[in-house]
């Protein structure tokens, strides 16, 4: 019974990892690319360039037959500008691209406020540089942050100019 036992759990395993690792296959990437509409591009981009740290990686256009086409839009063109924490093909990208108008709901205060993407996380090597671009910037930190996590990290909350959550993690220094 024991020996059965053993093989039927052995068999159930085998067919798990068989499975996870077919259903991880369905990809060609490992990367997962964000785009975010914003009210201001320019404020914004300052903000996730100058603020923050990261860099343009390059800009596309979404012309209108393309976007209506698609169903990304009503035949709406814009302007994307693709950022990276760091310019390389193995960074996510966080795309940008702005219709000129503002949200049609109110900023939230929480992220239990809205449904939807709500936050990013960006894990820092140093948060002392960005906070210090934060606070130049006269960005409100949100909470009682900057908090310790533990010994080695600290936890920053603020919200980019549209409202989306930033948790900023790493070490002070």
């Amino acid at each position: 019974m024991k020996k059965s036992l053993l093989n039927f759990s052995f068999l159930v395993a085998a067919l798990l990892l068989t499975f996870t690792s077919y259903s991880q296959s369905n990809f060609s990437s490992k990367l997962i690319g964000s785009g975010v509409v914003v009210s201001d591009l320019d404020k914004s981009l300052d903000f996730y360039v100058n603020t923050i740290g990261m860099v343009k990686a390059y800009n596309f256009t979404i012309n209108a037959d393309f976007g209506k086409r698609s169903g990304l839009s009503n035949g709406v063109p814009t302007e994307v500008t693709v950022l990276k924490l760091e310019n390389s093909p193995e960074a996510n990208e966080w795309k940008l691209m702005s219709f000129g108008k503002k949200a049609n709901r109110p900023q939230s205060k929480f992220i239990q406020d809205d449904t939807g993407v709500q936050y990013i996380t960006i894990n820092v090597k140093a948060l002392k540089p960005v906070i210090d671009r934060l606070k130049a910037k006269n960005v409100k930190f949100l909470g009682s942050t900057p908090i310790p996590l533990n010994e080695k990290s600290h936890f920053v909350l603020v919200q980019d100019p549209d409202g989306t959550f930033i948790e900023l993690i790493g070490p002070m220094e």
